[in-house]
């Protein structure tokens, strides 16, 4: 018995040994691993969002033709609250999963409190918000004028604006 014992010790060798098991252990995986990317659906890098409506009847309307700067910056703060109100409410039910919490971008998608409030982050405000993000093909941002009345729409710039950190 004790000269069997020392054969194998002799026949021992660690290499070879780590290599046999981790090859029994990755030829299995390695032939899992591509079935299951293959069988499984694809998933949208921001997930599958249904914009929400949002009541605008309490604050001023705007009627059909889109606005080129925000019409309630200029507003009095007793006016503006209802608006951002809604602005908040708005924001946090369609673009924060995206966006950030709170307007706090998480590194997915441009953090909107640092748009300029003036004309020119109106004018990119609202070419997003008109035209969406698509690229190679692929949606990042829906067209949210399909989804969003402008009223809505500027109640959420009208709030990331009461958001923004001071410069």
């Amino acid at each position: 018995m004790k000269s069997f014992i020392w054969k194998l010790r002799k026949k021992w060798q660690p290499r070879k040994a780590v290599v046999t098991i981790l090859g029994g252990f990755l030829v299995p995986v390695a032939a899992v691993v591509p079935s299951l990317i293959f069988l499984s659906e694809p998933v949208a890098a921001h997930g599958n969002v249904t914009p929400q409506s949002i009541d605008t009847s309490s604050i001023p309307q705007l009627g059909e033709d889109w606005q080129d700067t925000n019409p309630y910056r200029e507003l009095q703060a007793s006016e503006r609250a209802e608006i951002e109100r809604i602005g908040a409410s708005a924001y946090n039910q369609n673009c924060a999963r995206c966006h950030g919490l709170e307007g706090i971008s998480g590194g997915i998608a441009p953090d909107l409190r640092f748009l300029e409030p003036d004309f020119d982050g109106d004018e990119w405000y609202v070419y997003r918000v008109q035209n969406g993000a698509v690229r190679n093909g692929a949606v990042y941002m829906p067209k949210m004028t399909e989804h969003l009345n402008q009223e809505a729409l500027w109640a959420i710039r009208t709030w990331l604006e009461s958001v923004a950190p001071e410069s």
